[in-house]
Formats: C-alpha cells, sequence, structure tokens
C-alpha cells in the first residue's frame, strides 16, 4: 500500500497549500481590519483610525503581494527577505499570511521541522485569526499523515470537519487518508463516499477521492484473498483424508 501512498501524500500536501492560500487570499484581499474598531470612541476618532488602518492594509496586501510574485519569478531569498520583514512590521492579519507563505516554501523545500514550527506557533496563537488557526492545522495534518497515528490526526482535524467549517472538504480528505493509511480501510471508504456524494466538494478533491476509493477496493480485495487462501489451507492439526 505504501507505493501507492506515498505520491498521493505529496500531491496532497501541494494542493491543499495552494488551494487553501488562494482561499485566504481571496477572504483578504487586500484589507485586513482589526477588531480595534469596536473599540475606538468618536465618528471623527473612527474615520482616522479607519483611514490610517486601511493605508496600512492596502500597504502591506501591496508588499504581500509583491513577495509572492517574487516567490513565482525564482527569487526565493528576495521573498523570503520581503516576507520577513511583512512579520516583522506588517498588519497582524497580514504578518501571519507572511508566516504561513514562509511556512509553505519550507515545506516544499523539504524543511518540514521548520514549516511544522511556524504552523505550530500560529495555531498556538489565541490571538491570531480563527481562519488561519485552523489553516495552520490543517497544515500539520498534511505534514504529518504519513507518520503520525490516526488518533493524533483525527484529534487535529476533527475541529475542522464541520458543516460550517471552511476548511471541511480538506480536513476530510487528510481524515480519510489517515485512516486509509491506518488500514482502518471501512471508515476512510466512508469518508471518501461522503466526500464524493458532497456537492459542494472542490473538483480536485473530488478527483482524488476517487483515486483513492479505487485504492481502498483494491486493499479490500487483497485482503479478502489472503483470508480465502489462510481459510482454505489445511491446518497443521487437521488430519488428511485417506
Amino acid at each position: 500500500m505504501a507505493e501507492d501512498r506515498d505520491p498521493l501524500l505529496r500531491e496532497l500536501e501541494s494542493e491543499v497549500r495552494r488551494e487553501q492560500l488562494a482561499k485566504l487570499w481571496d477572504r483578504y484581499g487586500i484589507y485586513v481590519v482589526g477588531l480595534a474598531a469596536a473599540i475606538v470612541l468618536g465618528v471623527g476618532g473612527y474615520q482616522w483610525w479607519q483611514a490610517r488602518t486601511l493605508a496600512a492594509a492596502q500597504e502591506a496586501g501591496a508588499r504581500y503581494q509583491a513577495a509572492i510574485q517574487l516567490a513565482q519569478q525564482g527569487k526565493t531569498e528576495e521573498s523570503r527577505q520581503a516576507l520577513e520583514a511583512i512579520v516583522r512590521d506588517g498588519p497582524a492579519g497580514y504578518a501571519t499570511l507572511a508566516r504561513l507563505q514562509l511556512a509553505g516554501e519550507a515545506a516544499s523545500a523539504g524543511k518540514k521541522d521548520e514549516a511544522l514550527t511556524i504552523y505550530e506557533a500560529i495555531a498556538g496563537n489565541s490571538g491570531a485569526d480563527l481562519l488561519l488557526r485552523q489553516y495552520a492545522e490543517l497544515q500539520i495534518a498534511s505534514l504529518k499523515v504519513d507518520t503520525a497515528d490516526f488518533t493524533e490526526i483525527q484529534n487535529r482535524l476533527t475541529p475542522l470537519t464541520g458543516d460550517n467549517n471552511a476548511w471541511r472538504h480538506s480536513a476530510r480528505e487528510l481524515l480519510g487518508l489517515s485512516a486509509y493509511r491506518a488500514g482502518r480501510l471501512e471508515e476512510a471508504k466512508q469518508i471518501f463516499l461522503e466526500l464524493a456524494a458532497d456537492q459542494q466538494t472542490p473538483p480536485s478533491i473530488r478527483e482524488r477521492a476517487g483515486i483513492i476509493m479505487g485504492l481502498i477496493t483494491s486493499a479490500e480485495a487483497q485482503q479478502a484473498a489472503q483470508s480465502g487462501q489462510a481459510g482454505g489451507a489445511p491446518s497443521a492439526e487437521t488430519p488428511k483424508v485417506q
């Protein structure tokens, strides 16, 4: 089973990072609005704060987008330095996005421990946006799914699988893959059947669900064949028919 699983895991890690980071950008756009607005007193004070915050967010958004473009152009070191600068002095939301991008680049470069350290810090930061903390948990699970036991992955992902959670489809996919890896084929099958039946499941995840369902069917057939062979073979205590 390992020969079939490893390529899928590598694809899953890259797909989750690419698809879900794009979803984060769609949500934040070029604005990050903090909760401080709720405690600013007076219309004039609020308007001043709003203009200042909006300008800072627009500047940080432009810097973040420029850093991403540098990475896309293969200018890895320049991109890293630009992202680290946003982490140091950018608004909280963009600073967290920059840290997530740095973690993703570390993971893509094979620096798994470095990536996990960043993701763990974000996931454990109660002051960070919940969506970003949950995204970090998702990435931790994607990096650990091939080595951690099913219980650990289940504990991390179950809070993300609710029907109203933005990450539910990716979380369910990873949970199903972890169940498959652990040999819990019935659980894995149920998860992937539900993903395939859900009309809101992204096409890429539905396609991978179909592939893994094929692997599960093959694994079940192998188990049945092995069970049949074991059941048909005479035991050491079974007398031979004369």
